[in-house]
């Protein structure tokens, strides 16, 4: 029988799979670890990876490496056998980019745009909760209003007021959170194989969404200095039927900028001379460091064709699921489409939001929690210029608790990626924010969280690598 270069490395590897060593979802050694561990060629160690693949025992993720694949446990193979799930090999670990490991080993997480344990008002938030049970009880296990709670709805208009926002009580929908809300925008104005305009570099959940529903898409670049590209979209309306456009104005995942209202009129003009639906995301408007709180793209708009959404989880909690749609002239179809994907939202997160919001609590929050934010983006700044290599590019943002950071030319990504994991630092790689992969020197690093000191040595640790 003959015998393969690469067996002296596979043996290895399969027998670490089968003891449990590396167990399903792993990241085996690079290409190059194992060329120096088994002096051998490069060419060997890929055509040994790919024999494990065709095996069934490894699984290949562009431009992250290779990984244990889920396997059944060969000891109870003939006792039971389970109908086979078939995952998004690329898809499961774009998700793992962006999501908490907790329950896993544990890790240093810069990757999670969510507000972390230690900002949130948990007292707060609680204390409403308890009080909304109290009061309601019952009342809670039964189904609210289809377009949700008429109370809720006035204190959500009536906080949009403040910011020059205007809401018709008929056209607002209360949902299970913004991504609910962008897929019923998305789906009330759009069919499969539309086109649709998304910024770019643009957050990996809306792109996602995009390519559940079937759209085509055009990337519109957004200025590290000026945001959004009017001028760039401008000239794609005029040579392309654009169904839809997604914007996020205030306070831009990943990158943190702050459209200013020359350029929100602008776009607004653009869309209504084109008859473009916008779907405005302000789910971070609320969040500036400094100034006054920003206006959204409907604040200059009497058309109806700018639908605005936004979500609590992201300024109280990530468990408080409530957001809601303002969907404009779109409304019959938006209804219909949020009536089919359940028809109430949780009671008590309306009752809870309502209460925070009617008693200024709301206000009082957001006052403190942009302060603690402000104050840790220019403190990771700090840490990011004091500590990365020089030539790397930082975007200071506005609000939110994003920072979009580029690395210099000469840096090798996979091995800095290579160095966090090590490490166990999480951050967000910049490749996931396009259809198209543009941003292999950028990641997003999430300061919405307290520094803890191993926090704040992890990320030394990692300038220290990289350098």
């Amino acid at each position: 029988m003959r015998v393969y270069k690469f067996e002296a490395f596979t043996s290895d590897i399969v027998k670490n799979i089968r003891d449990g060593v590396y167990k399903p979802g792993h990241k085996l050694p690079s290409v190059r670890d194992l060329k120096k561990q088994y002096h051998t060629s490069i060419s060997t160690i890929q055509s040994g990876y790919e024999h494990l693949i065709i095996l069934g025992l490894v699984i290949s993720i562009p431009k992250s490496g290779y990984y244990v694949a889920t396997l059944s446990n060969p000891k109870k193979e003939n006792i039971l056998q389970n109908t086979p799930v078939v995952r998004d090999a690329i898809f499961e670990k774009n998700v793992e980019l962006i999501t908490s490991s907790r329950g896993r080993k544990k890790l240093i997480e810069f990757n999670v745009a969510t507000p972390g344990d230690l900002i949130i008002s948990q007292k707060l938030l609680l204390r409403t909760m308890q009080q909304i049970i109290r009061e309601k009880g019952a009342g809670l296990l039964r189904y609210y209003p289809t377009n949700g709670s008429e109370d809720l709805k006035t204190n959500i208009i009536k906080h949009a007021a403040g910011y020059q926002t205007r809401i018709n009580p008929q056209e607002l929908l209360i949902t299970d959170g913004a991504l609910q809300a962008l897929y019923i925008a998305l789906s009330a104005v759009c069919d499969a194989g539309d086109v649709v305009a998304v910024e770019s570099p643009c957050v990996f959940s809306i792109l996602e969404v995009i390519r559940v529903l079937h759209l085509k898409v055009i990337e519109v670049p957004v200025d590290l200095m000026n945001g959004f590209d009017a001028d760039f979209f401008k000239k794609a309306c005029q040579k392309n039927k654009i169904k839809a456009v997604i914007i996020t104005p205030n306070f831009h995942n990943p990158t943190g900028i702050l459209l200013s209202d020359e350029v929100k009129r602008e776009l607004v003009k653009v869309i209504q001379q084109h008859n473009v639906a916008v779907i405005e995301n302000d789910i971070y408007g609320d969040l500036n460091f400094s100034g006054n709180r920003p206006s959204t793209l409907r604040s200059y708009d009497d058309s109806g064709l700018v639908m605005t959404y936004s979500s609590y989880a992201k300024t109280l909690a990530p468990g408080i699921r409530l957001g809601w749609l303002a969907a404009g002239k779109f409304l019959k179809q938006a209804e219909q489409i949020k009536f089919s994907m359940g028809s109430t939202v949780s009671p008590i997160y309306q009752e809870t939001v309502n209460r925070l919001l009617d008693t200024n609590s709301y206000d009082r929050h957001i006052r403190a929690f942009r302060m603690q934010l402000a104050k840790n983006a220019h403190f990771t700044i700090n840490l990011l210029s004091t500590h990365f290599p020089q030539g790397t590019f930082i975007v200071p943002p506005a609000g939110g608790y994003n920072i979009w950071v580029k690395m210099p030319g000469h840096v090798d990504m996979n091995n800095f990626y290579n160095q966090c994991e090590r490490i166990g630092v999480k951050f967000t790689p910049g490749y996931i924010f396009s259809f198209s992969a543009m941003f292999a020197s950028n990641f997003r690093i999430v300061f919405a969280d307290k520094y803890s000191s191993l926090k704040i040595k992890a990320l030394e640790l990692m300038g220290e690598a990289v350098s």
